[in-house]
């Protein structure tokens, strides 16, 4: 069964939201601590290095297209291209979350003084690994899925 990328990102996030909302469950602190997994600046900060890599690098339109490998067709040409776009993204995204995880590690550097703010700063930096994780999380497949498409692309070419 040849399995629709767009499908099996969605999958993933159903996963990924049923797996984050057990654990607050479970943690004890309920729904409310869900704010304490938002930081918009880590967020920022890791699209900052992503978008505009990808763009100044010529890749975004491969990158695009990982989204539809499996719907429309490629060639190999284009499939190799879109695999190094994505691996490309994979990369990025683990720059700007160490961006933001040393920006982070500045700040707290410079507040230990106040013990009370060590706890929320220390949170920030992890956080901004978990921003990585998840982004790569559904990079993965798209990676995969264009390199499967390309090894039966040229297999079929071999017969």
């Amino acid at each position: 069964m040849k399995a629709n990328i767009r499908m099996v990102l969605l999958g993933e996030l159903i996963l990924l939201v049923v797996i984050f909302l057990f654990m607050i469950m479970v943690g004890g602190a309920g729904l409310s601590s869900i704010v304490w997994f938002i930081d918009f600046p880590s967020i920022i900060l890791i699209i900052l290095f992503l978008i505009p890599g990808l763009l100044i690098m010529g890749v975004w339109k491969d990158f695009v297209k990982a989204f539809s490998v499996g719907i429309k067709p490629y060639s190999l040409l284009e499939l190799k291209n879109i695999i190094g776009a994505v691996g490309a993204a994979q990369k990025l995204t683990v720059l700007g979350a160490l961006v933001a995880i040393i920006t982070a590690g500045v700040f707290i550097m410079g507040s230990l003084d106040d013990p009370s703010s060590l706890g929320p700063k220390l949170a920030v930096c992890f956080l901004a690994g978990l921003y990585a994780v998840v982004i790569e999380y559904f990079l993965l497949p798209l990676k995969l899925n264009a390199e499967r498409k390309m090894n039966e692309e040229m297999d079929f070419e071999d017969d």
